[in-house]
């Protein structure tokens, strides 16, 4: 398990880094200082490691349940904070990096690449739900609809802004993309701690 772990995870570097065409099996044995025997071994093809990267972090998000299911904080304020967590992984984990060229990239891969999206819009949904029935979400916004569209900008500017400016100012535009989003949400006053002060999303964003 250890082996097939450091696999994975030097896989996952070189995905971030070169992308899928230009890994290779070679590369991902000579990184490790294991044979291509042994990546072989643990994984039938390129294919295969491509498809345990996507579905370690980025497809599955196996602890994003505990992220917002805690009842005591408001429905909204766990949407912001949630989407804080997921940018903080895009941007600085490698493995969720990985997963998010290689999905990027599936054109190129002769394998079916799950998605996450409809992981996160499930997630964002019943938040949106949660906030509907405690009177904190504006009547006419229906919760389905509202967490596709907003699942998919906050990819788009993520992707966006890695690409225009670096993964180092994601927080940044996300806190400004809430500040502009987050009132056409509410209903009526903001609930409190529902807005997102810079220096609070800098502070969630940078939790490890």
């Amino acid at each position: 398990m250890t082996t097939r772990r450091a696999l994975l995870e030097a896989a996952a570097c070189l995905f971030a880094e070169r992308g899928y065409a230009g890994t290779s099996v070679n590369d991902i044995s000579t990184r490790t200082g294991r044979t291509s025997g042994s990546v072989y071994f643990h994984y039938a093809s390129k294919e295969g490691i491509a498809l345990a990267v996507v579905r370690d972090r980025f497809a599955t998000w196996p602890d994003l349940t505990a992220r917002y299911a805690d009842e005591a904080v408001p429905p909204l304020e766990r949407l912001v904070f949630l989407s804080y967590e997921v940018a903080q992984a895009l941007a600085g984990d490698p493995v969720t990096r990985a997963g998010a060229r290689l999905w990027a990239e599936r054109d190129t891969i002769n394998a079916t690449v799950p998605a996450p999206f409809a992981l996160w819009t499930a997630a964002a949904t019943r938040l949106l739900a949660e906030a509907r029935a405690t009177g904190h979400l504006a009547r006419h916004l229906r919760p389905a609809p509202t967490a596709r569209t907003l699942v998919r900008a906050f990819f788009g500017l993520c992707s966006l802004t890695e690409a225009l400016e670096g993964a180092g100012t994601i927080s940044d535009r996300l806190a400004e993309w809430w500040y502009l989003t987050l009132p056409s949400l509410q209903q009526g006053p903001p609930p409190e701690g529902a807005t997102v002060p810079r220096s609070r999303g800098r502070d969630v964003a940078s939790r490890g």
